[in-house]
Formats: C-alpha cells, structure tokens, sequence
C-alpha cells in the first residue's frame, strides 16, 4: 500500500548529497477545499506545499517556514506554510477566473520570498526575484543566490495528490561535479506520473538502483491552520479603536473569515468594547469554523 502524506528523507552516502521525497493526499485535498480559481492555478498551490514541506525539512529548526510569491502574472499572492512537525496550509489568489491561454505567465515579474520564523528567534527572510512559471526554477535560483547550494526540484500536483523530489548538496562536504550532474540528468528522467503515483522506494529504485541510498523513516504531514480567536483579537487590537468603531458604525458586527481554512470569527459591539478596554477581556463571540 503507497504512504500518502508522508515525507521521506534519503542520503547518498558516498556522494555527499542528501534527498527528499514528498507526497501529499488527504492534506493537499483539505489545504485546497477553502481555495478558488482554475485548477491549474490551484495546482500551483499543491505544489508549493510540497515544495515548503521538503525545504523546512533541510533546516534543524522548531517553527514554521512560509514560501511567499507576489507577482503581475495569473498569481496574484501564494503562501504555503509547513511547521518543523509537518503540518501545513496554503492560499493562493489569482488575477483570473479562467485557465491560462498557452504562453501566459503564471507568475510574471514578481518576488520569491522565504520567511524562516522560529519559535524562540527572530524571523529570518530570504528574497529572491521571480519571473517566469516554474517554481522548481524559482526555488532552484533562490538556493542558488541565497544559499549557494546546489539544489533541484521537481514538484507537481493533480486534483488529488501534490508530489515533490529534492536533492541538495550537502553543506561543508566535497563532492564530484560528475557525481552531481549524474544525479541530476537521473533524476530529470522522472515523470509526473511516476512522482505522482509511486512510493519513495519504487521512485528511487527506477531513478537510482545503482546507486547507495540510505532511506530515513517516513514523517507524517497533515493539514492544520493556526487561525485562533486570540490571534484575530491581537488583529483587530492593532487596527485601534477609531477603525473599529467605524466599521461598527456601518454595520452590525465585525467578521473575520481565515482565508487559509473558512473558520469565521464574529465580533459585535459588546466584544469590541471588551478587547478594547485595558484587561482585554473578550467575550463569547459566536465564534463558528
């Protein structure tokens, strides 16, 4: 039976570089159930969720990793976040309802950021310009630029599972240029199919049966949004007293809706005077996800 929502991490042991290996099922299906627009737009999303799920795992951290693109093309805004224990969520947004006509690009001239947020730590970010419709591409110049690590990516997604393969030189390790493009020009033999389809020890059989690979256990991944109430009271806190009444002024009560998972949070004039006053006391606020 194929694992589904599991990420494995291989090394070559001899050949100073690592690899890992994603797919993703039920939470690409659930990541995307609050998302609109053409399934190819939204397929770009399974992909940046395999992609952050694979990238949060070359770091030793205890956080999240969140992979940001803003552009002028189809894709307006894409966000994908995984935390240190694989859990993961995802937005995308775009300029058009429709699919994309042949040579439109899917990005266009934007940025790639990726924002590294430790729980005890100040956020790191990395920027990187972005043009074109690949992310594997993108990514592979961010590493490239800001990490000066040789790394590649394939990613891709259907309406029912999102699939990625890395491989990354090792840092501080020599390696033969031969041994990298010869991993490389392998593992570019990969089809959609295949990396959609096949389990990790099937995949890196047909890719890499000559070579020695040691396979790590397989780590869980689920989807999981961080949207609280306590978060959307800090929000509505910082927006200050003055906008707050004046939204209020216009209608009933305030509603905020994640747009990561759907959950509504509803605020009326006794809650906002509550967060408002100096405890921050809040009350029952019909709060309904």
């Amino acid at each position: 039976m194929i694992k589904q929502d599991v990420l494995h991490r291989f090394l070559f042991e001899e050949l100073g570089v690592r690899g890992e290996w994603v797919q993703l099922s039920e939470s690409w299906q659930t990541a995307k159930q609050h998302q609109q627009g053409p399934e190819a737009i939204q397929q770009i999303l399974g992909q940046a969720l395999a992609a952050v799920v694979m990238l949060s795992a070359t770091i030793k951290f205890k956080g999240s990793m969140i992979l940001q693109v803003q552009g002028d093309g189809d894709i307006k805004t894409l966000v994908a976040q995984s935390t240190h224990d694989r859990k993961i969520r995802g937005l995308v947004r775009s300029h058009t309802q429709t699919a994309s006509g042949p040579g439109h690009a899917v990005f266009g001239n934007g940025r790639l950021v990726l924002t590294i947020e430790p729980d005890n730590a100040d956020p790191y970010q990395g920027i990187v310009g972005l043009e074109g419709d690949h992310l594997a591409t993108a990514l592979e110049s961010y590493f490239a630029q800001s990490e000066q690590l040789k790394t590649r990516l394939w990613l891709f997604a259907d309406a029912t599972h999102a699939a990625g393969l890395l491989l990354q030189e090792l840092p501080a390790q020599a390696h033969a240029e031969e041994d990298w493009e010869r991993l490389s020009i392998l593992a570019d033999t990969v089809t959609e199919q295949e990396l959609l389809a096949l389990d990790c020890e099937a995949l890196l059989y047909r890719l890499f049966n000559q070579e020695k690979v040691r396979l790590f256990d397989a780590e869980p991944i689920s989807f999981q949004c961080t949207c609280s109430q306590s978060r959307i009271e800090r929000t509505l806190k910082a927006m200050g007293r003055a906008e707050l009444e004046d939204i209020l002024r216009e209608q009933p009560h305030i509603e905020v809706i994640c747009e990561f998972c759907g959950a509504r949070y509803v605020f009326d004039p006794v809650d906002i005077a509550s967060l408002l006053n100096q405890g921050g006391i809040t009350l029952d606020s019909q709060t309904r996800h």
